[in-house]
């Protein structure tokens, strides 16, 4: 008996079995049509530690980048801020910008603009020091009134006095050693003027003394007992009460090496200074530009020199330099620059330029001056002029040889390729 053959399988039977194992794909081909019609999510930046306090973020230690570790040179210090400002504006090359997120607001907050330049809101903090017309008031007053007394101390020199004269404001009469000394503080405190800055110095005129004249009859007794002699030109500076002893920053407290050069910081960046600190570095900024120009190494200069035997000298007062209740610093007794400044460049300019070179960020109207007076090769001629045209006994003391006066623009050219320096090397920041 046979046995009954299983019919096969009809068409529709396999064609059911193909389409349910297709199924799983055709399934995943319609979620990923369905995925690409909707918008993707904006992925999230990766999570970073808050910013610094001016927005810069962790140091390049902390970010891995190179150079993290080492110390910072003054210069080097006031590029940071630069640096990474540079970064963001460009875009793409920060890790803000590498983030895919815009940079923090208290960015916008940095000192330093234009990777040299302080910037304006700094600039608007600084005290505004001895007003032009407060300064051209008082040295008019003093010209007119009499000396009331003379008193020792207080003015430096055994040789100087502390006048009080009749309008009831008080003066220190400096009397030179020799009458270059005279020259270089009147030369000083205008080429001051010349550069923007002498509200940083207080007001003073010169003054002929004249044991029988107008001004000094009421002194005569203290003129014999004072050893200056009859005719002698002396300075007479506004006093200012209330001034303080300034020790130098840190980018300046500390020095070793044969070469004199500063120490490397070992602070942090720009941006963790508080706000009067970097007030007080703007003014420090035109401070050590100023000394250069005159050479004056009665300062800071004076300090370094002497830590080849007292090492702790850089933690004491600065020389001639004092602080306002305000803040402002006061560029005091200018008498070592230009006449006798240029007189010892050889010995003093191994310390002054370091100093320069320190410096890379500038006040733009101090470096706006330079840049002038460097064009136009004119640094003598607009101190002559300023000078004859605001003291009236300048032809007692003349002016600069024309080799000082050579010496000066060759300064400013100095200062300007300096500052054109610091330009460049912010650039490639």
């Amino acid at each position: 008996m046979k046995r009954a053959r299983r019919a096969a399988p009809g068409p529709l039977p396999v064609l059911g079995l193909l389409l349910l194992g297709a199924l799983p794909g055709l399934w995943t081909v319609l979620l990923r049509r369905e995925s690409a019609a909707q918008p993707e999510p904006e992925p999230r930046p990766p999570a970073e530690p808050p910013p610094g306090r001016w927005g810069w973020g962790r140091s390049p230690a902390a970010r891995g980048e190179p150079g993290g570790g080492e110390q910072k040179t003054f210069r080097t210090l006031l590029a940071v801020p630069a640096a990474v400002a540079g970064r963001e504006e460009r875009g793409g090359e920060g890790r803000f910008a590498a983030a895919g997120s815009p940079p923090p607001a208290a960015a916008a907050a940095s000192p330093v603009e234009r990777g040299i330049f302080w910037s304006r809101e700094l600039e608007e903090q600084v005290p505004p020091g001895f007003a032009a017309e407060e300064a051209a008031a008082w040295l008019s007053a003093a010209r007119a009134a009499r000396v009331a007394s003379l008193e020792r101390g207080s003015c430096g020199r055994s040789s100087n006095r502390l006048a009080r004269l009749s309008d009831g404001s008080r003066a220190c009469v400096r009397y030179g050693i020799n009458p270059e000394q005279i020259q270089g503080e009147v030369l000083s405190y205008h080429l001051a003027g010349v550069l923007g800055m002498q509200e940083r110095l207080p007001p003073m005129a010169l003054a002929l003394v004249e044991a029988r004249g107008r001004q000094w009859e009421p002194v005569r007794e203290e003129l014999r007992g004072s050893h200056w002699a009859e005719g002698a030109v002396v300075s007479m500076t506004r006093w200012v009460d209330n001034l303080t002893a300034v020790v130098a920053p840190a980018p300046w407290g500390a020095e070793a090496g044969a070469g004199r050069r500063l120490q490397p910081l070992s602070a942090g960046e720009l941006g963790g200074l508080p706000s009067s600190q970097l007030v007080e570095l703007v003014q420090w900024s035109d401070l050590i530009l100023f000394d250069y120009l005159t050479a004056n190494f009665d300062r800071l200069v004076s300090n370094l020199f002497s830590l080849q035997w007292d090492p702790r000298v850089m933690h004491r007062a600065t020389s001639n330099l004092l602080r306002a209740p305000d803040g402002g610093l006061v560029f005091m007794d200018n008498e070592a620059g230009l006449v006798h400044g240029y007189r010892l460049l050889a010995m003093w300019d191994p310390y002054n330029e370091p100093l320069l070179r320190s410096v890379c960020i500038f006040r733009e109207g101090t470096a706006r001056r330079v840049a002038e007076l460097h064009r136009r090769r004119s640094a003598a001629t607009e101190l002559r002029r300023r000078y004859r045209a605001r003291e009236p006994l300048w032809a007692r003391l003349g002016f600069l040889s024309e080799r000082q006066a050579e010496l000066l623009q060759a300064r400013i050219d100095f200062v300007h390729r300096h500052i054109a320096h610091c330009r460049a090397q912010a650039a490639m920041l």
